[in-house]
């Protein structure tokens, strides 16, 4: 089973929990404490926007939703950098939060130096880094690349999408639109260019055919030519040979 597909059962999963939960917060926190510790959950979009979740903006336990937006949108060092307002995390959150940190890395840059990776993981050595990125981001399934000691940095080749920040499907859009936009002069230019060929191909089949004609013109002109001379030298041979035949019959006489 592809990571895609089981991205939607747990998804599917934590909705249905989260919709079922009426008037208990506290209920609510334990389930985003438990989402966002499971080992293959890595989208969270479709749970924040469960009515009953977005719910306990206000509440003691608002807090949690926080974090689940952390979670969706955010990096280990953001989480940081806001510790002190949010729930201290369990070994496993730590662990999903520094695997959503690669990815969010992996969709600016294919090429992830060792140096950038160890600061924002939190990591001391290359053997650690290495060891994580190899058991707990590719083996897993949300990454696949290339570890690279020599120039010491990770090749990405493939990462698991994260959920959309806000704003961000609007910059998408944009850039979408862009590239749409430059795509169709592009198939303008070589709609214009096929067209060019195509008329550059008739012309040179209209001045093939008027060489060949020329040509042939010319062959049936040498032709008529070479008909008329060997007629004129036959006419002009023909009073010789009778002259001579004459004066031989005189001279037998």
């Amino acid at each position: 089973m592809d990571i895609e597909q089981k991205q939607a059962e747990h998804i599917e999963h934590f909705v249905k929990q989260a919709s079922i939960i009426k008037g208990s917060s506290s209920s609510l926190a334990n389930l985003i404490v438990e989402a966002t510790s499971h080992p293959s959950l890595f989208a969270f979009s479709e749970i924040l926007a469960v009515p009953n979740v977005l719910e306990l903006q206000g509440t003691e336990h608002s807090i949690y939703l926080d974090l689940l937006q952390m979670f969706a949108h955010g990096t280990w060092s953001e989480y940081k950098s806001n510790a002190s307002n949010l729930p201290q995390l369990t070994r496993d959150q730590v662990l999903k939060l520094k695997q959503l940190t690669i990815l969010t890395l992996a969709e600016a840059n294919k090429v992830l130096s060792y140096d950038v990776l160890m600061h924002e993981l939190d990591v001391v050595n290359v053997r650690e880094l290495e060891d994580f990125l190899i058991n707990e981001c590719m083996y897993v399934g949300i990454v696949r690349g290339k570890l690279d000691q020599l120039r010491r940095c990770f090749e990405v080749q493939f990462a698991a999408g994260r959920d959309l920040r806000p704003g961000q499907l609007g910059n998408m859009l944009h850039t979408l639109s862009d590239w749409l936009g430059t795509s169709d002069n592009l198939l303008i230019s070589i709609q214009e260019k096929i067209k060019w060929a195509d008329n550059m191909s008739e012309l040179d089949k209209k001045h093939k055919k008027e060489n060949e004609e020329k040509l042939e013109e010319v062959k049936n002109a040498l032709s008529l030519k070479a008909d008329m001379d060997f007629r004129g030298h036959g006419i002009f041979s023909e009073p010789g040979g009778v002259m001579d035949y004459d004066e031989d019959r005189r001279s037998k006489r």
